[in-house]
């Protein structure tokens, strides 16, 4: 049974979906006490700065405990996955106020990189990625994802922790280095930013006891704007799933509020997911002039 953790610190990551209603009441306290813990960190000798390890150390550092990560969440098991489904409740966020009561979700993912989501109990909302498309699903029919969406996906995607413990970090050129211990939430955790071949950066948040990744950051420029976003991604209450250790708990961050929590019931590895499942045909042009 999932015991509550309602930090006032870790809640976006550790409640269950029956303490919602208290993890908003405290929302507020949430980033007073973000602050509160920056304080104290600067008067920690142990996180005042980060390690003044060479170069070379910093980098076998960081290699070293990506790779005690990647161990942890099941080693050959993780690095083998193929595909996974997943069953759950998702909640969503504007100004990290929540939108209603959360919505169920079915998600199925196959390698290298095809997704499918089914919303609602009736799940008559679908929303397919294949590659570089998108499309949505709706009573209306299917129309092709905007394409602000669609590049707001695939952003996601290409920073995801899968991508970047599967495939950023074995690329010629990434490069990996230990940044030093840190608090993420209410969690001692070791500091390591990942860049790949292409000078995209990742930072990981790694439990200091477990190694398991608690929380995962990176900034973009926003193309409209042209200032930089913070993206957060933070993972709690990790189950083994078929040698895999599976975070059921995550929520998303932008520019430090809450956009996005999962709670995930039920996960399932390698199943064999048809790659007809990924596929769609456009039935309709919502832009189309209606005559």
């Amino acid at each position: 049974m999932r015991a509550p953790l309602c930090s006032l610190v870790s809640f976006v990551v550790s409640c269950s979906p029956k303490d919602f209603p208290a993890r908003l009441a405290h929302q507020i306290n949430y980033f007073a006490m973000k602050k509160f813990l920056a304080a104290l960190l600067l008067l920690s000798p142990a996180f005042a700065q980060a390690p003044n390890l060479p170069q070379d150390e910093t980098a076998q550092k960081g290699r070293a405990l990506i790779n005690q990560a990647i161990a942890a969440l099941g080693g050959p098991a993780y690095l083998n996955v193929k595909d996974m489904s997943q069953q759950g409740r998702s909640y969503s966020f504007y100004h990290g106020e929540a939108r209603g009561v959360g919505i169920l979700f079915w998600l199925f993912w196959k390698a290298p990189q095809m997704e499918r989501v089914e919303l609602t109990k009736q799940r008559d909302v679908i929303y397919i990625y294949n590659a570089g498309q998108g499309y949505e699903t709706t009573f209306r029919g299917t129309r092709p994802i905007e394409q602000k969406d669609l590049d707001d996906y695939l952003r996601q995607r290409d920073y995801s922790l899968a991508n970047v413990l599967r495939n950023w970090v074995n690329q010629p050129g990434a490069a990996v280095f230990y940044e030093g211990p840190a608090f993420a939430g209410n969690v001692a955790t070791d500091q390591v930013s990942v860049v790949n071949a292409k000078n995209q950066s990742v930072t990981l948040f790694l439990d200091a006891n477990t190694h398991l990744p608690v929380k995962k950051s990176f900034t973009v420029r926003d193309p409209e704007s042209r200032e930089r976003d913070l993206e957060e991604e933070l993972y709690g209450n990790y189950h083994l799933v078929q040698g895999v250790q599976t975070p059921f708990d995550s929520s998303r961050l932008h520019n430090g509020e809450v956009t996005r929590q999962r709670y995930v019931n039920q996960v399932r590895y390698n199943t064999g997911l048809a790659d007809s499942l990924f596929t769609a045909t456009v039935t309709y042009d919502p832009n189309a002039k209606k005559k």
